[in-house]
């Protein structure tokens, strides 16, 4: 039996324990210019404040693999070697603490070019404002009433794009990264491939489970065929679009896809599930409660084979202990609970008896 604190060990590489932070977007990088997307004083606080904290692993906001690929101006990138250097100096002194730095690969499709959250409610930003862009799509088919229509993506189009999350990829480990996850969730580009709700496609990328699946799993080839054989690829995914859970008669992602999908891209070198839910459809009734999504996860875990982390309301530690414990899911990935509180995972250690990595600095005789 698993505790929260046993380490982890995936292909060759050891997490020190089960504590995981989720990828969290701090919209805080420069929106324009030299510094686009390069991570700031800012990212390194953030990010370091819960490595000393004994996180066993942390993983990066969604990092855009173009600049199209922004969810909104102020995110992340690593679409070049001026991102790649501003990385370092995280993921050097992450493994100064023990904690493993992970970064997820993403693209924001047609939920891009967005004002960050705490401005207009993260509201679209049109393509001729400053900063903003027209959005890509698998379907011209807007994500709301007031945002721009995206462009469809043509096939030479998507080739491109699957290149680029592969040139991330590289650049990613050139900048000390040790863990890839690709974003695959939230209604973001590749979940948008993976929902009829938003893939309308009558060609090879559409249709069929195997049409809609198939950016995925190629972006997925291209990542794992430059990525190190011994480190591994994570992919997060949203186990359903909470339509069929509703009674709602529109066609969307389920969780028997996700189950299937999760064979498909295990057998193509994928590690571990990073399981969540929702996102693509914005008028669904998603019943919040404390593990809600955990039911998903350990679907996937016991039908596909699937190493899987679990996400959604995880706050208090004796409840992330009990889902490990169970064997329900192999890790937990904290939020919000991160947030409030960076020491989370030393707190979880001394109420349950168990040890995290603690920093020189703060031990006392």
């Amino acid at each position: 039996m698993s505790t929260l604190f046993d380490p982890y060990t995936v292909r060759s590489l050891t997490i020190p324990n089960r504590i995981w932070m989720a990828a969290m977007c701090q919209y805080s990088a420069a929106p324009g210019g030299e510094l686009a997307g390069v991570p700031n004083d800012w990212h390194f606080a953030h990010l370091a404040a819960r490595a000393t904290g004994g996180t066993g692993l942390i993983i990066t906001e969604a990092t855009a693999v173009s600049p199209e690929g922004r969810i909104s101006p102020y995110d992340l990138g690593i679409w070049n070697d001026a991102q790649v250097e501003g990385f370092r100096r995280i993921t050097g002194f992450l493994k100064s603490q023990g904690t493993v730095p992970g970064i997820q690969l993403g693209h924001a499709g047609r939920k891009a070019s967005t004002e960050r959250t705490w401005v207009d409610r993260g509201a679209p930003i049109a393509p001729e404002a400053q900063y903003g862009w027209k959005p890509v799509a698998p379907s011209a088919v807007p994500m709301r009433s007031d945002a721009t229509t995206p462009d469809e993506l043509t096939v030479q189009q998507i080739g491109t794009l699957v290149k680029e999350f592969a040139d991330a990829a590289r650049r990613a480990l050139a900048a000390g990264f040790q863990v890839v996850e690709i974003h695959g969730a939230h209604g973001y580009l590749i979940h948008q491939f993976l929902s009829p709700l938003s893939n309308r496609r009558t060609d090879a990328y559409g249709g069929s489970f195997e049409g809609r699946t198939r950016f995925a799993v190629e972006v997925v080839e291209a990542v794992r065929a430059v990525w190190p054989e011994d480190l591994p690829v994570f992919f997060r995914v949203s186990a359903t679009d909470w339509l069929q859970e509703n009674g709602d008669a529109r066609e969307g992602w389920t969780a028997d896809e996700t189950v299937r999908l999760a064979k498909e891209l295990r057998a193509r070198g994928v590690d571990l599930f990073d399981v969540s839910t929702g996102g693509n459809v914005m008028d669904v009734t998603i019943p919040v409660a404390p593990d809600y999504q955990l039911p998903f996860a350990e679907r996937v875990r016991q039908e596909a084979d699937m190493p899987v982390a679990t996400v959604g309301l995880i706050t208090e530690p004796a409840q992330a202990q009990a889902v490990v414990t169970s064997g329900k899911a192999d890790a937990v990935l904290l939020g919000r609970e991160l947030l409030r509180n960076p020491y989370w995972a030393r707190h979880a250690a001394e109420e349950l008896g168990g040890e995290v990595t603690t920093p020189d600095q703060y031990h006392r005789a």
